[in-house]
């Protein structure tokens, strides 16, 4: 193995793009945005990763990476392209299929494609495989080594987790597997196990849905709470110390382009049996309109009320706002008729990732009614919370993510979960 050639440079491609590179390979990087192509090949990125920026510019200057817009001949293909959803949540893997077609003139016998995308259960056995078998190669033979090995890594810690986490390597073949897995043994310390395509697509979506299941159990819990007037998090807490027992912790959604979509790649191939999951995915996308039916409570009294949001990813200290509940929660009030006015802040989301006004922190809270907390990035985690009585009309806070320091002064924190005592802000 000389030569990788890595499609799509998001979140997950580009990253391992780097390690490979850093590794000593030579890395063919393909993106259908020339902008990506552009930014790349100046040794910048066009992404926030902790340590990515390093890895890809002393690449770029050693040579080991290059970037265009069409793929090139190479030893292995790894496929990490986007799969969305459509509106009916149902897995849109056009991107998935493009990519394998947009290599077939490149692959010659003997080399390794592997998918690294999140793909719905059988896509490599009914999208993947059919596109190389129609062009000619025998699969079952092994004229050329299909595999899937999804990655497992979290934003923020991608460039640790790329290389020490547990992977897992669904083959076409035993033999594809086994090619697949001596090609990750070059970068990753973590164990490799192998399996069929199948079961890794599946393991997959299975850890991020039992994580969805959780959180929404969480959820409802806050809900819960709200209305018999217990705390949530004083219950997780004591429940938790159970040694059998892990409850997550409740929030304003779930986010991100795993734990929210992954379920529906389930749901879609098995609806009739998966009303768990289905209840699940429910709750966690009713969170936006539980937050914003407190913002309401809050504001009744107040005609045109402004709201400072804090925080618009789907989780702390990332860029990444895909599938945000924040995005969710601001444009439901700034479609409310209630008139709010919504003022964002986020210390990583640029201008260009949002259809949104960004303001900086002191201007978002500058006499705002009510502050709102969705993203739990260390710089609200730190946040002196004194702020928001020197800034705000009235210095009331609702923390959807539990992450504010204790409140100081006149400030008043309502965390999710906790709501007890929560009424409309009297002038």
């Amino acid at each position: 193995m000389n030569k990788i050639c890595v499609i799509g440079l998001g979140y997950i491609g580009l990253p391992t793009s780097g390690i490979f590179a850093q590794a000593g390979y030579d890395v063919h990087g393909v993106d259908v945005n020339q902008d990506v192509v552009d930014t790349l090949n100046k040794g910048e990125i066009h992404i926030e990763e902790p340590g990515l920026p390093d890895v890809i510019k002393q690449a770029v200057e050693a040579g080991k990476i290059i970037t265009d817009t069409k793929p090139t001949e190479a030893d292995v293909f790894i496929i990490a392209v986007p799969t969305p959803v459509h509106e009916d949540h149902t897995a849109n893997v056009t991107y998935v299929e493009q990519a394998t077609e947009s290599i077939l003139p490149y692959v010659k016998k003997g080399d390794t494609i592997i998918v690294e995308s999140t793909i719905p259960p059988r896509t490599i056995y009914d999208n993947v495989a059919p596109i190389l078998t129609k062009a000619g190669w025998d699969l079952e033979n092994n004229d050329l080594y299909l595999s899937h090995c999804p990655e497992r890594v979290i934003p923020g810690k991608i460039m640790t987790e790329l290389i020490d986490n547990t992977r897992i390597v669904g083959g076409y073949t035993e033999e594809a597997a086994t090619k697949a897995a001596d090609v990750y043994r070059k970068v990753v310390k973590g164990e490799i196990h192998l399996t069929t395509a199948l079961t890794a697509e599946m393991a997959k979506l299975m850890e991020n849905t039992f994580r969805d299941v959780n959180i929404a159990l969480a959820n409802e819990l806050a809900k819960i709470a709200d209305k018999l007037d217990v705390n949530a998090h004083d219950v997780i807490h004591l429940a938790n110390m159970h040694p059998r027992v892990n409850l997550h912790h409740p929030g304003p959604g779930v986010g991100g382009h795993c734990i929210a979509v992954d379920p529906y790649f389930i749901i879609e191939k098995a609806k009739d049996v998966t009303p768990l999951m289905q209840a699940a995915r429910e709750i966690n996308d009713s969170m936006p309109d539980f937050v914003v039916e407190q913002v309401d409570k809050l504001t009744e009294n107040i005609s045109n009320p402004k709201v400072a949001v804090l925080g618009l990813t789907y989780k702390g200290n990332v860029d990444d706002v895909r599938e945000s509940p924040a995005i969710d929660i601001v444009f439901q009030l700034t479609n409310s008729n209630k008139d709010y006015e919504v003022f964002c802040q986020d210390p990583y989301v640029k201008d260009k990732q949002v259809p949104l006004k960004l303001h900086s922190l002191e201007d978002a809270l500058e006499n705002a009614d009510v502050a709102l907390v969705l993203a739990d990035h260390n710089h609200y985690k730190e946040m002196d919370t004194a702020l928001f009585a020197e800034y705000m009309k009235t210095p009331v806070v609702f923390d959807t993510r539990n992450c504010l320091p204790e409140a100081k002064g006149e400030t008043i924190i309502y965390p999710i979960g906790n709501l007890s005592g929560l009424e409309p802000i009297k002038r």
